[in-house]
């Protein structure tokens, strides 16, 4: 009875051992290893963001970061090429210091933004002035302009506190707070109305103070946060325009209005560099079976100069970066080739994608699935079908085969609505190609890191992004093996407002001259 037995459980494990090695693959486990005991996402991190820096489109650094990912391709053995999109003016960030001379010295927090024509090195020194309090109407603004002659002025509203509303919600009395934040949105809306009032908004006011002889522009564009702001572009020709953090730039604004006519310096060094061309990089893995079929990796490459853009959008760029190297290395002969493209001008209106959409209708013809991530460090934690009726059954389908550790993180919604813009999928989407966005787990990115001066590499957190790398990669594993991605889409909705059915996304031609001062 005990040999029966014993044979009886012997068999029983043979079967489940046969059935466990048949439900196990050994590419989704060796991608899984690969990602986990031989990451290169620390070292890729330093070269692109320590060592490149930002990646502003028309910038030096740009095509330095173009080269560098070719080059890094290459030595993976990954064919790579840079593609060029379009041209944009070329401009490079130099050395800005920021003074307050008077009425005593202290070395002011801030940067030149973007495209900001260049002092010389001597820079500029000038009294900083604020805008009218009280603007009664257009006339009563033109015959104020001439005061703005030589000075330097301030054109943001001096916020009421430097605090971030969740340091206010932990201390404050319920009382305080609420006070705190029906103040400011007063102040907010008569700031608003009194720009209003002088016959600009708060970008074409700047065209009229530099006409009327203004030495130069001083903004600060607070992102509530604790020392962060949101760094763009300067709108001047001729004169600088720099942004100041919140703390400094209150100190001025305290001084300017209790008639104390602080001084500062100005050194804010460019170079304006003419027309440059530019690129998206490409890189790809020859499919085997089906080379002219597609599943594409997809990450903006340009970032604003604030910081050095790490979580827009380096992270997603190393992302990609690594899901290919893997991917080689464990999957060299996929069934459909396996391509990758770090997207040039995102920033500026999705460029650098829809220059390859519109320049390869043959590609996007025959794509299987495009992943695109984007919007910061954090783990994948939504996928929407976005608007394909069958997006469930594929999706979720290879999803089934991502760690349950990382797949129980994310949130579906099948089958969605397609999105119309916003990252590099919606060029895409727009063509009809499948295309879907990994999004990411917050981690303060609106406020703290999305083109602000804080969006360096210290903010990214490499558990999760090494997350991203094995979903990354088995997605395109699984899509690559699958049969072909159908491409029903929903029937749209209508739309509340207009009481019109809402339509599909269009395709929109890139801006390929772009950058015009």
């Amino acid at each position: 009875m005990k040999r029966i037995l014993s044979l009886s459980v012997l068999t029983v494990l043979l079967c489940f051992n046969i059935v466990t090695s048949q439900n196990k693959n050994s590419v989704i486990e060796n991608i899984i290893a690969e990602a986990n005991e031989n990451s290169q996402l620390e070292k890729l991190g330093h070269e692109l963001l320590d060592v490149i820096g930002p990646r502003l489109v028309g910038t030096p650094q740009m095509k330095q970061a173009n080269d560098w990912a070719v080059s890094k391709y290459k030595s993976w053995g990954i064919d790579a090429r840079n593609e060029k999109w379009g041209e944009w003016r070329g401009w490079e960030r130099g050395i800005t210091h920021i003074d307050m001379v008077y009425p005593r010295i202290q070395t002011l927090k801030g940067t030149q933004l973007a495209w900001n024509p260049s002092t010389t090195s001597e820079g500029v020194t000038a009294e900083v002035i604020t805008l009218p309090a009280n603007i009664k109407d257009s006339i009563a603004f033109q015959n104020w302009l001439p005061n703005v002659k030589g000075k330097l002025v301030m054109i943001s509203m001096k916020e009421p506190t430097g605090r971030p509303d969740y340091n206010w919600e932990e201390f404050a009395t319920e009382v305080s707070f609420q006070k705190m934040k029906d103040e400011r949105d007063e102040q907010t809306k008569a700031w608003r109305e009194n720009i209003g009032r002088s016959g600009y908004n708060g970008r074409t006011i700047i065209e009229a103070l530099e006409n009327a002889g203004a030495a130069g522009i001083v903004s600060s564009r607070w992102s509530r946060g604790f020392g962060v702001n949101k760094i763009f572009s300067a709108r001047t020709k001729k004169i600088p325009t720099v942004d100041l953090e919140l703390e400094d730039y209150t100190l001025l604004y305290r001084l300017a209005e209790y008639g104390d006519k602080p001084r500062i310096k100005i050194v804010a060094e460019s170079k304006e560099l003419g027309r440059v061309p530019n690129f998206n990089t490409i890189a790809e893995i020859k499919g085997s079976e089906k080379p002219n079929e597609y599943v594409i990796l997809s990450a903006h490459f340009d970032s604003w100069d604030g910081g050095t853009g790490a979580t827009d959008n380096g992270t997603g760029t190393l992302v990609m970066m690594e899901a290919m190297r893997v991917l080689k290395k464990m999957y060299p002969n996929p069934k459909r080739t396996i391509l990758v493209g770090h997207w040039g001008s995102e920033e500026q209106g999705l460029n650098g994608s829809r220059a390859f959409v519109e320049d390869h209708p043959e590609i996007v013809k025959e794509i299987q699935a495009v992943f695109n991530q984007d919007n910061g460090t954090g783990r994948v934690v939504n996928i929407s079908g976005q608007g394909f009726l069958h997006a469930y059954d594929f999706i979720g389908r290879w999803l089934q085969s991502v760690p349950q550790e990382i797949r129980g993180e994310i949130e579906t919604n099948f089958p969605g609505f397609p999105g119309g813009g916003g990252s590099d999928y919606a060029s895409f989407l727009a063509a009809g190609a499948p295309a879907f966005s990994l999004s990411s787990l917050s981690w303060s990115y609106w406020n703290y890191t999305w083109h602000t001066n804080r969006d360096t590499y210290d903010k990214i957190v490499f558990d999760d992004v090494r997350n991203n790398v094995i979903l990354t990669a088995i997605l395109t594993y699984m899509a690559s093996e699958d049969e072909k991605t159908p491409r029903d889409q929903v029937k749209m909705p209508i739309n509340p407002r207009t009481g019109e059915k809402r339509t599909w996304p269009s395709p929109r031609s890139p801006q390929r001259d772009g950058g015009k001062n």
